[in-house]
């Protein structure tokens, strides 16, 4: 029997304009494209897990699942920052990379920091300081 180990190894975004979500990624935010990106598909390594870009029409195919769908989808990707200041400096980074602030900085009920904006393609980030996480030198969050 082997052992199930949870994790999330990949997250891929299915976008409408592959060059404009790789602009908006690689330029606008500074993501580093990964040799392994190829064709129609766009790798960037986070940490110990990877964002892929691809098409959404061929990643509905892939799924096995229709392609219309818009508004919410019942996901967030969400990224910890080190200082409260950076929640602001990202979000920043995101609206002047063509992102559209769905909720400015603000503080949390729990203590925090956070804001959320949307790529491109609708994909919503939550960009928060959390005081009760710790973020490992490597950017790796630790739950207590």
């Amino acid at each position: 029997m082997s052992k199930f180990e949870p994790r999330v190894s990949l997250i891929t975004l299915g976008v409408a304009d592959l060059a404009r979500a790789r602009a908006f990624y690689e330029t606008g935010l500074g993501f580093r494209a990964s040799p392994a990106s190829q064709g129609d598909i766009v790798f960037f390594q986070l940490g110990g897990l990877a964002l892929g870009l691809f098409p959404r029409a061929a990643l509905a195919q892939d799924a096995g699942v229709a392609t219309e769908g818009e508004g919410f989808r019942g996901v967030t990707l969400a990224q910890n920052v080190r200082e409260p200041e950076d929640v602001d400096r990202l979000l920043a980074l995101a609206q002047a990379a063509g992102g559209l602030i769905t909720r400015g900085a603000q503080a949390a009920f729990w203590g925090g920091r956070t804001g959320y904006f949307a790529d491109p393609d609708g994909h919503l980030w939550e960009i928060a300081w959390n005081p009760h996480f710790t973020l490992e030198p490597d950017g790796a969050l630790r739950l207590p």
